[in-house]
């Protein structure tokens, strides 16, 4: 059983920047893929950026040139750089890990006001 447990969500105003972390935690031998989601009111839930256990990615066509995905696997974490949010990225993001199954995190909060 593998926890997911992400930090970093919050309010900003549109074109800052807010970094999101994932930290996995149980019985863990070998994470896979990690990435993170998005689920916006209204919207279907959205990928926004995969990152293989060797650092290849994978990025939403949104979010592409604004955001980073990138993870440490000593930390079994995976990060989210978003710069130059807009008022449409705002959404619950939730990290997952492949380990055999998919696990989910609880989701963190992102707000972009205009």
């Amino acid at each position: 059983q593998v926890q997911l447990v992400e930090s970093g969500g919050g309010l900003v105003q549109a074109g800052g920047s807010l970094r999101l972390s994932c930290a996995a935690s149980g019985i863990i031998y070998r994470i896979n893929a990690m990435g993170w989601y998005r689920l916006a009111p209204g919207k279907q839930r959205e990928l926004v950026a995969v990152i293989t256990r060797g650092g290849s990615t994978t990025y939403a066509d949104s979010v592409m040139g604004r955001f980073t995905i990138s993870r440490d696997n000593a930390k079994n974490t995976v990060y989210l750089q978003m710069n130059s949010l807009k008022p449409e990225d705002t959404a619950v993001y939730y990290c997952t890990a492949n380990q055999r199954y998919d696990y989910w995190g609880q989701g963190t909060q992102v707000t972009v006001s205009s």
